[in-house]
C-alpha cells in the first residue's frame, strides 16, 4: 500500500516534539518512542489510498442481450427499440402485437401516428393512443432511452379505465333523467292545483292528488335503489360469513314482496336443511326483487312459481318462473344492466325503476354466485341464481 498524498511535515515535527517533551517528563524510553511510531503509523494510514474494490467497478452498459431475460417474464407489455425498429419483444408484448413484431420497422409495428411520432423522435415522453389493437381499446405509450439508441416502451392498458369512466357517465345521466321524469310530473300537478285548484272540479283534483302520490312513490322507490345499489357495489368484495337456511328466508322475503293481494298467485317448492354463508338483507331484497318482477311481467292468471333446490357443484339453485309474455332473445344479455328496459312504458306505468335486476347481479357476485335467465318468448321467464353451499367437510377440519 502507498500513501496518495506525502505525510504533512508538521505532523513528523509535531511527532519528534511530542517525543523529547516525554523524555524531559521521564517517561519511560520505550514507551515515548511507541507512542511517536503510533503517531506517525497514523498519519501514514491516514493519507494511503484504499485498494480499488470490484463494487466500485463501473456499471455495465445495457444491451439487447442483458435486457431480454429482465422483461421476458413483466406481465405489462414491454419492448425494447434499437433505433427505429424493434429490437426485443416480452412475452406480455408479443402477444398482444405479435410475434413478428421483432424486428420490425417502428412505423409497421404500431401503425399509430402519435406512437410512431414520439418513438421517432428518439425523446422520452409518453401518449395516449385508440384502436392500437382493437377498435375501442385505449393505450398509454410510455418510452425511456437507455443510451447507445436503445429505448425501454411500455404499454398500459387503459381500456377498463375508460369504460368505467363512461359507465359512470352513462349511469349519472341515466339516473337524472329518471329522477327528472317523476319530479316534472310532481311539479306540474302541484302548480295546477296551486293556480286552478278552486276552479277543478273534484274528480279532476282527486286524479291530481293521486298522480303526484303515485309519482312521488316512484321516485321513493327509485332513491331507495339507487341507495341499495350503492351499498351493494360498496360491499361487493367483502365476502359474507353469516350461516344461513336460505328455504324460510326465501319463502318470508317472497311473501313480502307479494303482499296480501297477490300472495295467492305464488307456488313454492323449498328444500330446507341445506346452509350458504349469506348476508341475509341483501339475499332477501335480491328473492324480492325477482318475485316481484315475476309478478309484475307474468301472466295474472297464472303461477309464479319459487323453487329452492340443491344443485351441482355443491350450490343451492333458486330458481324463479312466470308464465308472462317471455322476452326477446336479443334482450336477454342485456337485462342485468342499469336502467335498461324491454318495455319502457311498462315497466314505468307498474313502477319498476329499471335497476332491480342490476342490483340482484351484485348481490348475486358478492355471494360468488352465478345468475342464468332463460325466456321464451310466449311462455314465460325463469331466473336461476346459483349460490355456494357450505362446504361441511372443510368446515370441520377448520
Amino acid at each position: 500500500m502507498t500513501p496518495s498524498n506525502p505525510i504533512p511535515l508538521s505532523g513528523i515535527l509535531l511527532a519528534l516534539v511530542a517525543l523529547v517533551a516525554m523524555f524531559a517528563m521521564g517517561v519511560d524510553p520505550f514507551l515515548a518512542i511507541a507512542v511517536a511510531v503510533v503517531w506517525i503509523g497514523s498519519l501514514f494510514l491516514a493519507v494511503a489510498s484504499p485498494p480499488d474494490s470490484p463494487l466500485m467497478a463501473q456499471e455495465q452498459p445495457f444491451t439487447q442481450d442483458n435486457m431480454r431475460d429482465l422483461i421476458e417474464h413483466s406481465s405489462t407489455p414491454l419492448l425494447v427499440t434499437d433505433k427505429d425498429k424493434v429490437a426485443l419483444a416480452n412475452r406480455a408484448a408479443r402477444n398482444l402485437l405479435g410475434s413478428h413484431v421483432v424486428n420490425q420497422d417502428l412505423r409497421v409495428a404500431f401503425r399509430q401516428p402519435k406512437a410512431i411520432k414520439l418513438l421517432l423522435k428518439r425523446k422520452d415522453g409518453a401518449t395516449v393512443v385508440k384502436g392500437l389493437v382493437r377498435r375501442r381499446d385505449i393505450w398509454r405509450i410510455n418510452r425511456q432511452g437507455i443510451g447507445d439508441g436503445l429505448a425501454v416502451v411500455e404499454l398500459i392498458n387503459l381500456t377498463a379505465e375508460s369504460d368505467i369512466s363512461r359507465a359512470h357517465t352513462d349511469f349519472v345521466a341515466n339516473a337524472s333523467h329518471e329522477l327528472r321524469t317523476p319530479l316534472a310530473s310532481i311539479i306540474g300537478y302541484v302548480e295546477t292545483l296551486r293556480d286552478e285548484g278552486e276552479d277543478l272540479d273534484p274528480k279532476t283534483a282527486a286524479k291530481f292528488h293521486e298522480t303526484i302520490l303515485k309519482e312521488a312513490r316512484r321516485l321513493q322507490s327509485l332513491v331507495s335503489d339507487l341507495m341499495s345499489l350503492s351499498r351493494v357495489e360498496a360491499e361487493k368484495h367483502e365476502e359474507p360469513s353469516e350461516p344461513l337456511d336460505l328455504a324460510p328466508l326465501v319463502e318470508r322475503a317472497a311473501r313480502d314482496a307479494a303482499g296480501s293481494e297477490r300472495a295467492d298467485n305464488l307456488r313454492f317448492e323449498l328444500e330446507a336443511g341445506h346452509q350458504v354463508r349469506g348476508d341475509a338483507k341483501q339475499l332477501e331484497q335480491l328473492v324480492r326483487n325477482l318475485v316481484d318482477n315475476a309478478l309484475k311481467y307474468g301472466a295474472s292468471d297464472a303461477p309464479v312459481e319459487v323453487k329452492l333446490v340443491k344443485g351441482a357443484e355443491n350450490r343451492m339453485h333458486l330458481i324463479v318462473t312466470d308464465h308472462g309474455e317471455g322476452i326477446a332473445a336479443e334482450h336477454i344479455p342485456h337485462l342485468t344492466r342499469r336502467f335498461y328496459r324491454t318495455d319502457p312504458g311498462r315497466s314505468r306505468a307498474s313502477g319498476g325503476t329499471g335497476l332491480g335486476l342490476a342490483i340482484v347481479k351484485h348481490i348475486v357476485e358478492r355471494h360468488r354466485g352465478r345468475l342464468d335467465i332463460e325466456s321464451e318468448v310466449g311462455k314465460g321467464t325463469s331466473i336461476t341464481v346459483r349460490i355456494p353451499l357450505i362446504d361441511e367437510e372443510v368446515e370441520a377440519l377448520s
